[in-house]
């Protein structure tokens, strides 16, 4: 016969009223009657439920302080005294009600929405800390605990080795509510949030193993090898099982939404569904609930996202998210609620000793484990990373319900083991999750990016995943890159063609991006795979092109050719064996080569005269100017000549001087006139040149052979006297 899901123990003949196992009206069934029934109180904690959060959120600066678990808690401790103080009862969180109603929708929105890459990335890692980690914590603190009720006196002797291993499986175990309510305010980075949150969903598996065997184990005379193992290889039963169960009906839900493209306002109700019938599956045979949820959300998430339309996608994200935080609040409220109503019995040795074992056994768990995973990881977990993972460890709601499921006929001591774990809850939920966050800013530790992730991002990882894969295939390795190609492949050429209907089963893996990007980035609009499955296909509707009038169009092209930007014009590629022969290439080269001769010819006469005087320095200049500035004046009766002003001060005024207009008189090859006799030096205006014509390479005046011995004489006066006193600086006449 199957054992009763509430409370956890063999219904005997007539003792199981419900048509369901499970259901039953024993002592677990009247508490689930109780707790249905409208109490006073009920609405009281509604009412706080609804104001607390919003209020807190409003309050910036408490906000940055106190977790908003911590708050709750306290809502729910006040609520309970004001009811306590009324004369009423207040009401106890019963473990039916948290396991079927509260809880689901917490694990569900985590699944559902998962980040797989992460996770599966580091699912070595994080089996390490769920099952070696919750092991080592549940026998070295039961152990412990064992050896304190041995030694505290009479009031601990009575209880047991399993009664202590029961305990520690028990409160070894980090809660994944209290996580997801200090790690999401903290914005903590990926890799540490997805270790410990990693760790806090798939420890249910161990927890739920250790709890019943143990319970077990405490209802025999004598435990034998044979119990041990076959308690050892129920671990693997419920973990697989649960797992299992949830990819069946994570694959039903897919199946099913690939024919709801008539009717998309179910589209959200089989998500719910068949999640939340995974859950009773998986603990109506002892298995592992939570780990079912986990599996059925992962499986079914990318091929209902690829069926469903946008809004039913909205929907079902948003209402996961408003579940989850209501069942979070209402968990923490009547937490604290339970906490005034409850019977509680307090032993301060077995409180401390609790309190202090479960610090020391988190975080010997860590440094050693972490010590053995760094040997096989590529990106090493720092000592600030091994610090916040066993910092994290958190414990909540999960070990309340589970140690309010004992009975009190095998277990006489549940109220002074609630009352030790609800002082560990609340050490860890108000210590450690009030000061993770300064300490996480004391440490530097890296904070989540909130970015989202790009289609250029996408490419560059899938490339890189590609590359991976071919080097494991090359040096003959298979790692966890050739096994993940092989399972996108299986999943591409069968699964989603049974899955996914119409043309998305065939879609790149790109494209399959894309799409999701556009359901994330634009929620106000539809896309254009979700308009196509909601509205039948129409014949598409010709398109009336409006008149305008000439004017109009004639502005619009006047507007056009003056703003649009003009098209480059297309040159002939460069090519040696096409090019057109220049008409002027053969004049150039004449030039060039006159130039040259020209050049050589002066080199040439350089030698044979005595170098010409250097250009005077501007102090020079002026101090010749003014010995005598008679001598740069033009003849008064000079008329047809342009008068040049020279200031005596100007460091210029000597450079302006045109040399080779200088021409003395009885000079260029013609006679001196009477008036050029007078004159002495006269000042010729240079003719301009030309148009067409090249200043440098036309032959003037200047250019003949007469002309060049002048310019050789003038630069060459040849030898002179010392000037005597009284005569000028500059002789007049040169």
């Amino acid at each position: 016969m199957l054992s009763c899901m509430m409370c956890y123990r063999e219904p005997a003949l007539g003792d199981c009223s419900s048509a369901i196992p499970g259901l039953c009206s024993g002592s677990r069934g009247e508490g689930w009657e109780r707790s249905l029934l409208p109490t006073s109180s009920v609405p009281v904690a509604n009412v706080c439920s609804a104001l607390s959060s919003p209020g807190f959120h409003v309050m910036s600066s408490v906000s940055k302080v106190v977790p908003e678990s911590c708050l709750l808690i306290v809502v729910g401790l006040l609520v309970g005294g004001l009811i306590k103080a009324v004369g009423e009862k207040p009401p106890i969180l019963k473990s039916d009600i948290f396991f079927l109603f509260l809880l689901p929708p917490i694990i569900l929105d985590a699944g559902y929405f998962l980040p797989l890459r992460q996770f599966t990335e580091n699912l070595g890692t994080i089996l390490i800390f769920a099952v070696v980690g919750t092991l080592w914590n549940a026998f070295f603190l039961g152990g412990l605990m064992y050896a304190v009720c041995q030694i505290g006196g009479s009031g601990l002797n009575h209880i047991g080795l399993l009664a202590n291993l029961l305990f520690g499986s028990i409160i070894s175990a980090v809660d994944p509510v209290a996580v997801l309510a200090v790690f999401e305010e903290i914005h903590i980075n990926e890799l540490l949030h997805i270790l410990v949150f990693g760790e806090s969903l798939l420890n249910d598996a161990v927890t739920v193993v250790l709890y019943h065997l143990f319970e077990e184990f405490a209802n025999f005379e004598q435990v034998t090898i044979i119990d041990i193992i076959l308690g050892f290889l129920s671990f693997f039963v419920v973990s697989l099982g649960g797992v299992f169960v949830g990819v069946i009906y994570g694959l039903i839900a897919a199946f099913t939404s690939r024919f709801t493209s008539n009717i998309r306002v179910i589209e959200p109700l089989f998500v719910f569904l068949y999640s939340y019938m995974a859950y009773l599956s998986a603990e109506l045979f002892h298995l592992s609930g939570i780990m079912a949820l986990i599996a059925s959300g992962v499986v079914m998430r990318p091929y209902v996202e690829a069926n469903i339309s946008h809004k039913s996608h909205t929907t079902i994200k948003y209402f996961l998210k408003m579940w989850s935080s209501v069942s979070e609040t209402l968990i923490f409220i009547f937490l604290g609620v339970s906490t005034v109503a409850g019977q509680h019995y307090w032993n301060w040795t077995f409180v401390i000793s609790t309190l202090l074992f479960c610090l020391i056994a988190r975080v010997l768990g860590v440094l050693v484990l972490t010590w053995f995973i760094n040997k096989f990881r590529i990106v090493k977990l720092t000592p600030k990373d091994q610090f916040i993972i066993a910092y994290g460890g958190l414990r909540g709601a999960i070990a309340f319900s589970l140690c309010y499921l004992l009975d009190y006929e095998h277990f006489n001591m549940r109220d002074m083991f609630l009352t030790a774990i609800i002082t560990v809850i609340f050490f860890t939920v108000f210590v450690q999750g009030m000061t993770i966050r300064p300490l996480v800013d004391l440490l530097a530790v890296k904070k989540k990016q909130e970015t989202k992730r790009s289609i250029n991002e996408e490419i560059h990882t899938q490339f890189l995943d590609h590359l991976l894969t071919g080097i494991e295939d090359i040096c003959g390795h298979y790692g966890h890159h050739h096994w993940k190609d092989k399972l996108n492949r299986f999943n591409k050429k069968y699964v989603k063609k049974c899955l996914i209907a119409g043309e998305r089963s065939k879609e790149p893996q790109l494209i399959a991006f894309y799409h999701k990007m556009e359901m994330k980035q634009i929620p106000s609009t539809i896309s254009a795979v979700s308009i196509q499955n909601i509205s039948p296909k129409t014949l598409p509707v010709e398109r009336v092109i409006p008149t305008l009038s000439k004017d109009k169009e004639e502005e619009i092209r006047k507007i056009l050719r003056s703003n649009l930007q003009k098209t480059r014009q297309r040159l002939r590629s460069y090519n040696r064996h096409t090019l057109v022969a220049d008409p002027y290439e053969e004049a150039w080269n004449q030039m060039l080569l006159r130039r040259q001769k020209i050049r050589q010819a002066d080199r040439q006469n350089a030698y044979l005269t005595v170098p010409a005087n250097k250009i005077d320095s501007p102090t020079m200049s002026r101090a010749r100017i003014g010995s005598d500035p008679l001598a740069y004046e033009p003849k008064p009766d000079s008329e047809n000549l342009p008068i040049i002003t020279i200031d005596p001060a100007s460091p210029q005024s000597p450079e302006s001087v045109d040399l080779p207009n200088e021409v003395p008189k009885g000079c260029g090859g013609l006679p001196p006139s009477p008036e050029e006799d007078e004159e002495g030096l006269v000042m010729r205006p240079k003719e301009p040149s030309s148009p067409g014509t090249d200043d440098v390479f036309t032959p003037g005046t200047s250019d003949s052979p007469s002309s060049q011995r002048m310019l050789r004489c003038l630069s060459d006066p040849g030898p002179r006297q010392e000037p005597e006193e009284g005569e000028p600086f500059i002789p007049k006449g040169q």
